[in-house]
């Protein structure tokens, strides 16, 4: 099944999101989503193709959703992307799977701390309950819609100030 935009799910699709340590662009950024995209386009659980998608974001986010009211992807398969990610992670010096990280935005660019990291910049005043924070823990593709990027005061981040 060829992949469909992923404005074309609805947004009770499952999404998974994948962060980059660093900004990715030009053929770097090219190549992932090339890789991603083959991936997705042959991508089943128990032999039917998965109705999905890919969306990618301020060069360093990845959300990738299956349209759960079709078909449910399955452990299996969801094993299957995660080698995937793994291997591109392996070719790119890229890491985009693992915890413990907090992107946030400063300006106009995309910043990324360890939670201790994150949690001085607070306690330094470097960012305040405005600063806008994204939340890569998002099941849905409706909240990574609405609800992706957020101040930190109103976010998961709260519990730290």
């Amino acid at each position: 099944m060829p992949i469909v935009p992923f404005t074309a799910l609805p947004d009770s699709a499952r999404v998974w999101v994948f962060a980059s340590d660093r900004a990715v662009q030009g053929a770097a950024s090219d190549s992932i989503l090339a890789a991603v995209d083959a991936y997705l386009a042959q991508w089943k659980a128990h032999g039917v193709p998965l109705h999905c998608a890919r969306d990618w974001r301020d060069e360093r986010f990845l959300a990738i959703g299956v349209d759960v009211t079709r078909e449910n992807a399955s452990g299996c398969s969801i094993d299957g992307l995660f080698r995937t990610l793994q291997v591109l992670e392996r070719e790119t010096g890229v890491r985009m799977l693992g915890g413990g990280r907090v992107f946030y935005r400063v300006a106009s660019r995309t910043a990324v701390a360890s939670r201790e990291e994150f949690a001085a910049l607070i306690e330094g005043g470097a960012v305040t309950r405005e600063t806008p924070v994204f939340d890569t823990t998002l099941t849905t593709a409706g909240d990574w819609r609405t609800k992706f990027e957020q101040p930190a005061g109103g976010a998961w981040t709260a519990a730290l100030f």
